[in-house]
């Protein structure tokens, strides 16, 4: 690290800790429905069954409580529109499955909160025009958090500040047809 000074060099350590999860390899989200980048199939979307769809994900760093999730796009001609708030997936989880109950509480204490659609539970892609891109994002946590189901993304986001352990994204593109 030749030119930098020493709290540059503890920064960028600290953000190669903060990226890596435990066992040295990064946190990474899949989906067995489509690849990142790829088209979203229609029964997750508001055209098909609009459920939600199947996620997994390996590698979560070392004192990982729980994990959180949003699913947003950016794309929307309002702005940024949220499709899926959640938190509180147990520590232990590396998934979730296809066609989640659109409840507050899952059984196994995983919570949801309220998009855009002003609904809890995931909402798919619905796009008023042209192919937007949906952004899934998994975050590990160092604790869990206690919030209504009201809770929106700009809460949860507030409720993480300084708890995220760790990232991943997954992106799926969707155009009506």
């Amino acid at each position: 690290m030749t030119g930098f000074n020493a709290p540059t060099k503890l920064a960028a350590l600290m953000l190669a800790v903060f990226l890596v999860g435990a066992g040295g390899e990064k946190m990474e989200l899949k989906s067995v429905a489509f690849e990142t980048g790829a088209l979203i199939p229609g029964k997750y979307t508001c055209d098909g069954e609009d459920i939600s769809p199947p996620l997994n994900w390996s590698h979560p760093p070392a004192g990982t409580k729980s994990f959180a999730l949003i699913s947003d796009d950016p794309d929307a001609p309002v702005g940024t529109w949220v499709h899926w708030v959640a938190w509180n997936i147990p520590a232990s989880e590396r998934a979730l499955e296809q066609n989640l109950p659109k409840t507050p509480s899952l059984p196994n204490g995983t919570r949801q909160g309220t998009t855009d659609f002003r609904r809890v539970g995931y909402g798919g892609p619905c796009p008023p025009s042209g192919t937007h891109r949906y952004f899934f994002k998994l975050y590990a946590l160092d604790t869990m958090l206690n919030l209504p189901s009201s809770t929106t993304k700009k809460d949860l986001e507030r409720a993480m500040e300084q708890h995220i352990l760790g990232q991943a994204e997954l992106m799926g593109k969707y155009r009506r047809r």
